[in-house]
């Protein structure tokens, strides 16, 4: 059987047992009172099951186990199988971390603890971590000195993890963002060769897409932190799993991939310091709180930010593929400047950051003015 027939049918099981088992998730979570009540924070009004994220990762590992009797001799050699365990041990680890704060709203700081148990487990269990570097303006692939890599590795899923569980806070927003990184990630390794994660996003992809179903506006239940945790942490973990020259190929590719909520936690962060707030403290500054202030619709809203998402991965796609040129480092440094410029302009136009404060727009906008005036004289 050819092998992308093979991986079209993961998809699609992935897929089937997404839209089966969130049903039965759905009672569950209602059972078990792993619920989602409205605050004034939250933009539900009504109260909601969570766990949606267990749907997703009982999904993807059951597809994984059903397809991979079927998979050619030698398509996956030794150390991708080391890596495949990685992530189903370390996202199994993820998993009951977010159920249980599905259900008791566990502690900012047990939550990390568990984060950064899922991240040694993938470090020191499996080997899994960064080891090369791309640097700008220099030479291809530097090496990174292994007391360096670990805790390099150890924050880069942490962090990510994290990332996607702070853009959580609309219906389908999480779980579409998400879906759109690994589609990238499957081009981006389908363009490559990489078979393991080929076959782990194509899994994974499916199952988000069988939730998204239920979970896009009005959602019928949330992923919760089980999903959003566990799908943060896949992201991270997916873009070491084999992927050397597409995790490292520049530091700016896999930051594109998870752009939006990358973004978002940057101007989070910069939003509370100028502010003199905790940097920690929630808040309804978040670029979706934004959009619905600005009087877009719910579904237009997460439409918007999926639309960001896209071009994030379209860009990542593109820099991945001109970086063996003798041109990369200037494309990945042109690619920085707009990127910077674009999300300037957006923090301003959205007020992510301060609904006040536009100072590149007004520095264009007298540079405008100063240009029509000079031509008005010229004449």
């Amino acid at each position: 059987m050819p092998v992308g027939l093979l991986y079209t049918i993961g998809f699609i099981t992935a897929l089937v047992l997404a839209l089966a088992l969130t049903p039965l998730v759905k009672r569950f979570a209602f059972k078990v009172g792993a619920i989602d009540k409205p605050n004034y924070r939250k933009v539900h009004t009504r109260i909601m099951p969570r766990l949606g994220g267990l749907a997703i990762y009982i999904a993807f590992v059951a597809a994984y186990f059903i397809l991979s009797p079927f998979l050619p001799d030698g398509l996956l050699r030794a150390q991708d199988s080391n890596m495949i365990n990685a992530l189903l041990v370390g996202g199994t680890i993820i998993i009951i971390l977010g159920a249980l704060d599905d259900r008791f709203e566990l502690s900012a700081k047990v939550k990390l603890l568990g984060q950064l148990a899922a991240a040694c487990v993938v470090v020191f269990g499996f080997g899994v971590k960064i080891d090369l570097l791309n640097i700008p303006f220099g030479e291809s692939m530097q090496p990174i000195a292994g007391w360096i890599s670990i805790p390099l590795t150890i924050l880069w899923i942490v962090g990510v993890t994290n990332a996607i569980n702070l853009i959580d806070g609309l219906d389908g927003l999480a779980a579409g963002v998400s879906g759109i990184a690994i589609a990238t990630i499957v081009v981006m390794a389908s363009l490559m060769g990489f078979q393991p994660v080929i076959l782990l996003s194509t899994l994974l992809l499916g199952g988000i897409v069988g939730f998204l179903v239920f979970n896009f506006h009005p959602a019928k239940i949330f992923m919760g932190d089980s999903g959003s945790l566990f799908l943060g942490f896949s992201l991270a973990t997916l873009s070491m799993l084999g992927f050397k020259q597409v995790t490292i190929v520049s530091f700016v590719t896999p930051l594109l991939i998870i752009g939006v909520p990358l973004s978002d936690t940057f101007f989070a962060i910069v939003r509370r310091w100028v502010n003199k707030r905790p940097i920690f403290a929630p808040d309804k500054g978040h670029l979706h709180h934004r959009l619905r202030d600005l009087g877009f619709s719910h579904r237009r809203t997460v439409l918007i930010i999926w639309g960001v998402a896209a071009v994030f991965g379209a860009l990542a796609i593109i820099q991945s593929a001109v970086v063996q040129s003798s041109a990369a480092n200037w494309i990945t440094f042109a690619v920085i400047c707009m990127l910077m410029f674009c999300l300037q302009i957006g923090a301003e136009i959205t007020g992510i950051v301060d609904k006040t404060r536009r100072p590149l727009i007004n520095f264009l906008n007298r540079m405008l003015r100063l240009k029509v005036t000079q031509e008005t004289r010229s004449k």
